[in-house]
């Protein structure tokens, strides 16, 4: 008897209303600008770099004296068809439109001096004012640098994560700052491309932290009651089953914020002192019941 492949359901993606397109395309505009006023206004008149397709542009428009943001957009075009190919078409156009107006916005800001001489100033701040722009970007369904699609494609042919191939590459460009500018600018870039790196994690994930949380309990329905009641969150019983003991328990799972957590430790502590307790951090928490109910 010959097999039969299941019929997959064909899956219609949604289309981007107009006002989610102009959200998105203001974002984008907006990091894109941040990341212009970092580069020209504190990064590139001290000689400091950042990472990626950008740091490659610094040293090569010092070298050869050509346009900074001609540079961003020619080196970044390439990286703008294996974007469509790899991740999407709405992807390669988020990540043109940044990449167009960053280009003019590091032309247009090219003749206005710098707000500071102190390079430390300047890695400090221009890694924090780009570091928000390329999250901007990043957030919104673009990007600024082809390094991190460069990294996927190598990711598929050697024995490294995307992370650390970014982090070689980095590193690689960042130390040829060295031999461009000097080690003390070098150092100096370091410091900016980490700046700007926690900032791109803050931007995308926000300050709003929340905690997801797994309890396991010999009380848990009375636990369940203390964290709706005492705190507001709703919670959810899985099912379980102790590897050892062969045990059928429930376990609570509830998302807290972080503000939350020393109170819900508390419970914990006051309703069963010996209930197994796992608390991890969330970036993003969309659907569901997440809402603070009234506290009675």
């Amino acid at each position: 008897m010959e097999a039969v492949a299941p019929q997959l359901e064909k899956v219609d993606h949604k289309k981007l209303t107009k006002g989610e397109l102009f959200k998105r395309s203001v974002f984008i505009l907006l990091g894109a600008i941040l990341v212009s006023v970092g580069l020209e206004i504190f990064l590139v008149p001290n000689q400091v770099i950042d990472g990626g397709i950008v740091g490659i542009s610094i040293i090569l428009s010092h070298l050869t004296e050509l346009n900074l943001g001609a540079l961003l957009f020619v080196l970044n075009l390439p990286f703008f068809f294996l974007g469509y190919k790899q991740i999407g078409k709405t992807f390669a156009l988020s990540t043109l439109l940044g990449v167009i107006i960053m280009s003019f916005g590091t032309n247009l800001l090219h003749p206005v001096p710098g707000l500071t001489n102190d390079p430390l100033l300047a890695a400090v701040f221009g890694g924090i004012i780009l570091g928000i722009g390329v999250g901007l970007v990043i957030r919104y369904g673009g990007s600024l640098d082809g390094t991190e699609i460069l990294a996927i494609l190598f990711n598929k042919k050697l024995p490294f994560s995307v992370g650390q191939i970014v982090l070689f590459l980095n590193l690689f460009i960042l130390g040829s700052a060295g031999f461009v500018f000097g080690w003390d600018r070098a150092m100096y870039s370091l410091i900016a491309y980490f700046i700007a790196f926690k900032m791109i994690d803050t931007t995308i994930e926000g300050f709003n932290e929340t905690k997801s949380v797994w309890i396991i309990s010999d009380e848990p329905e009375k636990l369940g009651d203390c964290i709706l009641n005492r705190l507001g969150r709703g919670v959810t019983y899985l099912r379980g089953e102790g590897g050892y003991t062969g045990e059928s328990k429930k376990v609570i799972f509830c998302v807290v914020s972080r503000l939350e957590e020393a109170k819900l430790k508390s419970i914990v502590e006051d309703v069963d002192p010996q209930a197994f307790l796992a608390i991890g951090n969330i970036h993003d928490v969309k659907g569901g019941r997440f809402k603070k109910r009234d506290i009675h």
